[in-house]
Order: structure tokens, then C-alpha cells, then sequence
């Protein structure tokens, strides 16, 4: 299940990202030699009439295509290749950036897809508590609003300053923030009362045993029966806006997340690679298909993250030298271009050295 979960996310993932590329290389007029699905050396492939190389090769970790005028597969720039029309350094700067840009919208267009559909097609869910849910029934034994004041029958009415009207919103307001210092307003006999709260925080496991940090206030609701949740089917002018916004916030929620652990607030021991990733799309394969499918949307969404950040390599990085280059009015030079490229290959390295390691600590045979 781990390897055709991989395969099956993975594999259709990488090849729409690059096609991106591809495609908005090739309406531009700029010619690629090299279409790959993997690293490494070539298993099998085909050359087309345009001279195109499309190939598929020995390590399933990713993909590239190498246009005209490109050094390697992280699209360095040769400076020994003849100035040409078709190729990609000799293209104008807007349309290097959008070709650039195009692999990671095309992930996030294919996310905002796959929201889309369930959305118009399943119903996009609702969950309605009673309107009792946000007052405090009883406390956890280890309970973070109890150790600052909270009282049983408190109403919780806001968390720094921003209403709380049932128990959803206060599971979201406190779950992605462990340790973190808020001023909680709660309603008792009539008065409004803040205190500063620092959320306490709770490992939880999954049915698989894969554990989480979350933020726990340590309250319960009172037990009046589970709340109802709805599926409300949306048109497809109402489903589309929907999509956006879901997909807009789960993209907030990976950079809290990455945020989190740069200053300490999560464990590095929650960044995952490749391993992790063909353990939880085998899991969630075995979930069925619309659990495997929202999957791959969620990771359409990282590839899409992760390429987007200014390192060097990655489509960010591309990036961040086009926008040097349009402030400077000329791009970077070819030396400070390699050093860059260097240091950003080396960052990339060492992250697949950590999280491969957090992944491989995760799996059963290891005990987790």
C-alpha cells in the first residue's frame, strides 16, 4: 500500500507540476530537451519531433524539464550555450517568471480542483454544535484555562478579542497554536472577564499511531450529544469561491506550520519526505478512494509550498533572482548565481537528510 500509494500521489503530482512548466515554456516558443519524471538515470523514453527527451528515470523523488540553454536540471544557466531565440535565458523577463511560476499553479490549480468537485458534487460540511457548546463544563486533568482562572460554567466568548460563537470556532482558534499566550474572554454571572491563557499542548495519534501537536485549552463541553454535521451541496458558482478559500487557508496553515517549527513552537520531528509521504498515502489509500483523493490534493498543495520558497534550486528560488533582477535592472552575476545555487542545493540536501531520518523513526518496523 506504501509504494502504490507513492506512486499513485506522487507519480501524477511531479508530471502536472513540470508539465506546467512545459507547457507555458512551449507557448512561448522556448524549446525543452529534456522532459524527466524522476532523477537519475533513464529507465525508458522517447524522443519527439520537437527533439524533446521525454524519459522516465531511476529515482521517484521529483522531476524537471530542461530547456534550451539550461546548464543541469535545476535550470543554471550554461554560459557556454549559443545565444538562441528558443531558449530560455534569452526570453524576456515576464516570461521566464511566468514559466517559472507555472509548476506550482498548476499544483495549486489542480488542489483548488479537487476541492471544487467535492464541494459541487459531496457537499462542503458544516458543523453546527448547540449553543451551549462554548461553556465550560468540566476541565481536563491537565487543563491550561483552569490553571488561569477559567471556572466551570464560564461562557468562552472570545479569544484575543475575536468572538467565539460554538465549539468549532474554538477548536480552531486554539488547536494549530500550542504554547501560545492568549487573552481568553469568558462570560460569568453577567460580566465579561478576560485572562491571559497560555495554550497547553497534546500529542494525539491517528488510527495509524501517527502523532500530532495540537493546542488544548483543557475544557469540555457540556455532554449534550455530538454535534450535527451537514453536507451542503454547492452550485458551481458557490463552489469554486469555496475551493479558493479552503485551499487559501489550509496554505496559511502549512506556513504557520513552518513558521512554528523556525522558532521552536513545533518539534523538527514533524517535517516529513518521501518515506512519510508513501506511509500516509498508503494509509489513506486504504481509506478509500475519496479519503486517497483529498490526500493528493493536500499534497499538491505542499509541492506547490514547498517550490515557492526562495531557496535556490527550487522554482522560489528562480524567483527570487527575477525579482533582483527586475529591481537591479539586470540579473544577478554569474558568480553570486552559483554560490547561490550551491548553498541552496546544499540546504535542500540537508533537509532530505532530516526528514528522511524523521520518517524512517516513524515506521512500524522501528517500533512507531
Amino acid at each position: 500500500m506504501y509504494i502504490a500509494g507513492f506512486l499513485l500521489v506522487l507519480g501524477p503530482l511531479v508530471t502536472v507540476h513540470e508539465l506546467g512548466h512545459y507547457l507555458v515554456g512551449r507557448w512561448f516558443g522556448v524549446k525543452a530537451d529534456a522532459f524527466s519524471i524522476g532523477f537519475g538515470n533513464e529507465i525508458v523514453g522517447w524522443t519527439d519531433k520537437q527533439g524533446t527527451r521525454w524519459k522516465l528515470a531511476t529515482i521517484p523523488l521529483g522531476g524537471y524539464v530542461q530547456f534550451k540553454g539550461d546548464m543541469n536540471p535545476a535550470s543554471m544557466a550554461d554560459p557556454h550555450a549559443p545565444a538562441a531565440p528558443d531558449a530560455f535565458q534569452s526570453q524576456a523577463l515576464w516570461k521566464r517568471t511566468l514559466i517559472v511560476f507555472a509548476g506550482p499553479a498548476t499544483n495549486l490549480i489542480v488542489a483548488v480542483g479537487i476541492f471544487f468537485a467535492f464541494f459541487a458534487i459531496s457537499g462542503q460540511p458544516t458543523v453546527t454544535f448547540p449553543d451551549d457548546s462554548t461553556v465550560v463544563d468540566r476541565f481536563a486533568d491537565e487543563s491550561a484555562a483552569r490553571d488561569a482562572g477559567v471556572e466551570v460554567g464560564d461562557r468562552i466568548t472570545a479569544i484575543d478579542g475575536r468572538q467565539v460563537d460554538d465549539f468549532q470556532q474554538l477548536i480552531d482558534q486554539v488547536a494549530l497554536y500550542p504554547n501560545r499566550q492568549i487573552d481568553l474572554t469568558v462570560e460569568r454571572d453577567g460580566d465579561a472577564i478576560t485572562l491571559p491563557v497560555t495554550i497547553g499542548s497534546a500529542v494525539e495519534e491517528d488510527r495509524f499511531g501517527n502523532e500530532i501537536t495540537l493546542g488544548r485549552l483543557g475544557v469540555y463541553r457540556p455532554d449534550n450529544g455530538m454535534p450535527d454535521v451537514t453536507y451542503q451541496r454547492l452550485g458551481v458558482v458557490e463552489a469554486l469561491p469555496a475551493a479558493l478559500k479552503y485551499t487559501w487557508n489550509t496554505f496559511e496553515m502549512m506556513m504557520l506550520g513552518l513558521k512554528q517549527i523556525m522558532v521552536g513552537d513545533r518539534s523538527i520531528q514533524e517535517l516529513g519526505g518521501p518515506v512519510k509521504i508513501a506511509k500516509y498515502s498508503g494509509e489513506q489509500l486504504s481509506l478509500g478512494l475519496i479519503a486517497f483523493v483529498n490526500f493528493a490534493a493536500l499534497i499538491s498543495l505542499n509541492l506547490a509550498f514547498i517550490n515557492l520558497l526562495p531557496i535556490p534550486a527550487l522554482d522560489g528560488g528562480h524567483l527570487a533572482f527575477y525579482a533582483a533582477e527586475a529591481v537591479r535592472k539586470k540579473p544577478v552575476g554569474p558568480r553570486a548565481t552559483e554560490l547561490a545555487y550551491r548553498t541552496g542545493i546544499a540546504i535542500v540536501l540537508m533537509l532530505m537528510v532530516v526528514v528522511t531520518f524523521n520518517d524512517l523513526v516513524s515506521l512500524p518496523i522501528f517500533g512507531s
